[in-house]
């Protein structure tokens, strides 16, 4: 089986750049967007995490355009358009806390989220464009610029908070439309062939074999269910995360380090992966989601947030890895703009709703009932990775005889 080439190196290497950048952006805005709203609204401060919600809207509504776009018109003119919006949300952002406007504050939040849904095919990218032993590691190396992103994001946030003073926030968009500038001109760099007339054609039929990618109905279920828990877990940590940053911002950013918990090692994925294989890793990023819950549940202390923010980082990341992997299995490359598409749309529509029953739960029922209903989701998470890997087993048994 052929390596690896020079140029699948280089578009991973891009495309980490590129993941680093975005997620900059990403933690830049999740950073600002709840205090510069909680800075714009009155008396009534209920709406002050808003904009995060309406982040994961804007995902929701533009990940399957996104794809089909990409579909046609290739992996780098699309990152290209999504790099464009992410200027533009910078630029609006900057805007609102110009004009003090918090409409305009949500519109750049949903500007932020159509920008992140072409920026959240980065993996996808680079794993289509690799050999099939490459691609765990191929999606490991890319998400591995979160890490740069981790230190960087909430530092540029720190350090642009008040480059326009009085206006506080408003240099953090600013800063924001610029690094989108620089990622405008990183994906230029992106090379991923166009298919060819076959792998357009080429369909995977209703039966087929035991090793056949389009077999596996039910590992595409259990990636939705996995990411289902991956977002019951990314938004309880949300919420909790919005819920820190208030009472930082009251305690007067007495800990402004505490950030860095939720850098997860994901260089280690692929070693991971190619050792023990997708399912347990997604089962282990599961259970340690579970823990980040307990964490929560044990007490609402500066270092239960801490501890439960590196617990759900790197729970996250091993449910996004593995279950991002396990989805390369499930498709052709002509079907894979249409599989990515819904995919992703079933994510970040869960992700929506869980941001918007966080909060809810949050309000009304507490925080004790906010991780508590996250444990069910999860629970199923790990019930259907045992379900699927003991059909595969059985399935492996069953063909055994006949080779």
């Amino acid at each position: 089986m052929p390596g690896p080439t020079t140029q699948v190196y280089r578009n991973v290497g891009v495309l980490a750049i590129s993941q680093g950048l975005f997620m900059s952006v990403q933690g830049m805005g999740i950073a600002a967007s709840p205090l510069a709203g909680y800075a714009l609204l009155g008396a009534d401060k209920s709406l002050a995490t808003l904009p995060i919600f309406l982040n994961h809207v804007g995902i929701m509504i533009t990940t399957i355009p996104a794809s089909l776009l990409m579909g046609r018109i290739g992996r780098r003119a699309g990152f290209t358009v999504g790099t464009i919006l992410g200027v533009l949300f910078g630029l609006l952002g900057a805007y609102a806390i110009w004009r003090q406007d918090f409409s305009l504050l949500c519109a750049s939040a949903l500007l932020q989220g159509a920008s992140a849904a072409f920026a959240w095919y980065y993996r996808f990218a680079a794993a289509d464009a690799s050999p099939p032993a490459f691609k765990p590691k191929a999606i490991s190396l890319v998400m591995a610029g979160g890490v740069i992103a981790g230190f960087v994001g909430p530092q540029l946030a720190k350090w642009t908070v008040n480059w326009f003073d009085p206006m506080t926030f408003m240099g953090v968009y600013v800063a924001i439309a610029l690094v989108s500038v620089v990622s405008l001109l990183v994906v230029q760099g992106v090379r991923i062939p166009s298919l060819t007339a076959a792998e357009k054609g080429r369909r995977w039929p209703v039966h087929v074999g035991h090793h056949a990618p389009a077999r596996l109905s039910g590992r595409a279920h259990l990636v939705d269910v996995r990411l289902c828990g991956h977002d019951a877990g990314h938004e309880r940590h949300a919420a909790g995360d919005a819920r820190l940053r208030l009472w930082l911002r009251r305690q007067r950013d007495r800990h402004p380090d505490a950030h860095h918990c939720d850098v997860p090692a994901v260089v280690l994925h692929r070693r991971l992966i190619a050792r023990f294989g997708v399912l347990p890793i997604i089962v282990t990023g599961a259970i340690i989601e579970v823990g980040c819950a307990l964490v929560n549940l044990a007490g609402i202390d500066f270092m239960n947030f801490l501890i439960a923010n590196a617990l759900v980082g790197l729970g996250w990341n091993f449910t996004y890895v593995g279950g991002s992997t396990l989805l390369t299995q499930t498709y052709t490359a002509a079907e894979r703009a249409k599989v990515q598409a819904s995919h992703d749309f079933i994510v970040y529509a869960t992700t929506a709703a869980a941001a918007a029953l966080a909060g809810f739960l949050q309000q009304k029922a507490g925080w004790t009932v906010l991780n508590l209903a996250a444990l069910p989701v999860l629970a199923l998470v790990i019930a259907a990775s045992v379900w699927l890997a003991l059909h595969r087993r059985r399935e492996a048994m069953t063909l055994k005889p006949a080779e």
